[in-house]
């Protein structure tokens, strides 16, 4: 007998291993591997010097306080965002939802530029806090405002489609039943959202952690103060200081991929747990 073979549009499974290994391999892991290589070079004294300054130390709370503070918002008024898009139509519904993605569009540096000239004192919305004592441009406030910026849409984008997919009537269902508005979002809605929320904000999480243009501008980068991490980087890459450089971008990754690795769990242990429960 004739062996029944499916024919795939892709090469069979040793080809396209090959290729996304060869593919991976150069794009991502060769390049942390140098990462980590250049940083194994320096003494363990060394290397607690270039990652434990205070200048640098500062930079990481920053950093990651902001990057994370800022995928929170992002997760909740994201998650609103997307609710009001999906389920409500009402006039520049369809421009709303196209500036969505003008932070995927607009050059980091064009968007820094944009934020420092609104919220500096003398800008639209800054010379309104000015006179109450709130200052944003040149402050850590001004990186927040930045990494909610370009980290908003990833949140939107990664639950409009779920919320498109949701099927109405299980809403109908749970309130014919005696639910109200809230118990039907917290026990219907919710638990379909959570795994694509927690998607939309480790990509916010992580895209904030490394973004660099957009913040420099409205940051004032001032040490101890309003400098990120990647900054610190940038400035040891211009001091030659190359292992310190890759000393720090080293801790940069590890704590991101701890991050994610704890967000990854969560997000595996809640499909588990909505999949007994359905």
């Amino acid at each position: 007998m004739a062996r029944n073979i499916k024919k795939r549009v892709l090469p069979g499974f040793g080809p396209s291993l090959g290729f996304t290994l060869i593919y991976l391999s150069l794009i991502v892991l060769i390049p942390l591997s140098a990462v980590f290589l250049k940083t194994s070079t320096m003494t363990p004294h060394d290397f607690w010097q270039a990652v434990a300054s205070p200048r640098v130390v500062a930079s990481y709370k920053l950093t990651f306080g902001a990057s994370l503070l800022a995928a929170c918002l992002n997760a909740v008024f994201g998650l609103l965002l997307a609710w009001g898009l999906t389920r409500y139509t009402f006039p520049g519904r369809k421009i709303v939802d196209a500036l969505i993605d003008l932070p995927f569009a607009l050059p980091t540096a064009v968007a820094g530029i944009a934020l420092t000239a609104i919220y500096a004192k003398n800008g639209w919305i800054g010379s309104f806090l000015e006179p109450h004592g709130i200052d944003i441009a040149f402050r850590p406030a001004g990186v927040l405002v930045a990494l909610i910026f370009i980290g908003l849409p990833f949140v939107v984008r990664t639950v409009q489609p779920v919320l498109e997919d949701l099927e109405v009537e299980f809403e109908e269902a749970a309130a014919s039943l005696g639910a109200n508005r809230w118990q039907s979002f917290q026990r219907v809605v919710f638990p379909t959202l959570l795994p694509a929320l927690l998607t939309g904000f480790a990509l916010a999480f992580a895209r904030a952690v490394g973004e660099y243009g957009s913040v420099i501008f409205i940051a004032g980068n001032i040490p101890m103060v309003s400098e990120i991490t990647p900054l610190i980087i940038i400035t040891k890459l211009e001091q030659f200081d190359y292992r310190g450089a890759t000393a720090v971008a080293a801790v940069m990754l590890v704590i991101s991929f701890v991050m994610l690795l704890v967000i990854n769990v969560l997000q595996a242990w809640n499909a588990r747990r909505y999949g007994r429960n359905v």
